[in-house]
């Protein structure tokens, strides 16, 4: 049985993953390490994964060395990282220490080992920074350009990896992973935030309301969680050393669309109110992926449309 490690596995991306890996009957022996616990039963994957987790501290190297070459994997999914990019605006130096760090560790050990292992290092659309229309949809070829401390950690993650790979020939594949999100998202991010408040004004009884918002006009391009593994899986198995893939969708929307959707969806109309506050001091304007290179070299695409991603989100944080 093939072994994997998957950092970051109290995060709600990793709980998708195994669900994708339990749903394909896809048989492997998992190693979940996190500093948290997580909050999902792992014994409800234990007919087709053979899982145990770790709880642990990655910025300590000797852990994460230790916890390698104990377990010896097949592949790492690397997903440990501080991912809200306003958590990097108040907190620079302890985002970019983190998510580089933890980094550092896990390849520094997988080298050591001599033991072939691929790692995914998961990046993000925000490497791209501010472009204009022409420049858009986003190639993996153009120049970056970050402009949040979190888009400059995820850079430096991106070459560490390349340096790795070109010097010591290690297996690192690498993405740009868009905008996701689905089922069980922390509200602290936007999508899971604007259901949660719209919720409250529906379980109220009204069936109007004014929620605070941050800027609406900003374009994203959002791909379901569920679509994200299925990629992140597919790149594990089939992806080429050195190569940055981005993951997206293939399309724009506007902030405000989504807020009308969600509401459409819950059924109460709302009035989105900006709150400066919660504004970011320079956000991307508009981020749209070009889907051609990961089509082209696994088959990839996403799949799960926005109102269905959004329903069952609702559905899921009603629930809970």
């Amino acid at each position: 049985m093939k072994r994997i490690i998957i950092t970051g596995f109290s995060g709600f991306v990793s709980r998708h993953f195994l669900n994708y890996l339990y749903d394909n009957k896809k048989e492997y022996q998992v190693l979940g390490a996190d500093i948290n616990e997580p909050k999902f039963d792992i014994n409800n994957y234990s007919d087709v994964l053979d899982i145990s987790f770790k709880k642990c501290n990655m910025l300590d190297e000797n852990v994460v060395s230790d916890m390698v070459q104990e377990f010896a994997p097949d592949y790492i999914l690397h997903l440990a990282a501080f991912s809200s990019v306003a958590y990097s605006w108040e907190h620079p130096a302890e985002c970019f220490n983190n998510n580089t760090k933890i980094f550092l560790n896990v390849t520094n050990a997988v080298r050591a080992l001599n033991k072939k292992c691929r790692i995914l290092s998961v990046g993000s659309s925000e490497e791209y920074g501010n472009v204009s229309k022409e420049q858009l949809p986003l190639k993996e070829s153009m120049n970056l350009n970050p402009v949040s401390p979190y888009a400059v950690a995820r850079v430096s993650q991106e070459m560490m990896s390349k340096v790795y790979v070109n010097s010591y020939d290690m297996d690192i594949v690498l993405t740009r992973s868009f905008n996701h999100m689905g089922p069980h998202q922390d509200e602290r991010f936007v999508i899971p935030s604007f259901i949660r408040k719209i919720l409250d004004v529906k379980e109220s009884g009204r069936g109007t309301g004014t929620i605070e918002t941050g800027d609406t006009t900003i374009i994203r391009d959002f791909v379901d969680v569920r679509d994200v593994v299925r990629a992140y899986y597919e790149l594990l198995m089939e992806g080429t050393p050195g190569e940055v893939y981005n993951i997206c969708g293939g399309k724009g929307v506007e902030l405000s669309e989504v807020l009308e959707e969600i509401a459409d969806i819950i059924g109460v109309d709302i009035i989105g109110k900006v709150n400066p506050e919660y504004v970011r001091p320079d956000d991307n304007r508009q981020i749209i992926g070009s889907v051609d290179k990961i089509k082209r070299d696994i088959g990839w695409e996403a799949k799960i449309p926005l109102r269905q991603t959004l329903t069952d989100m609702i559905e899921t944080m009603r629930n809970n």
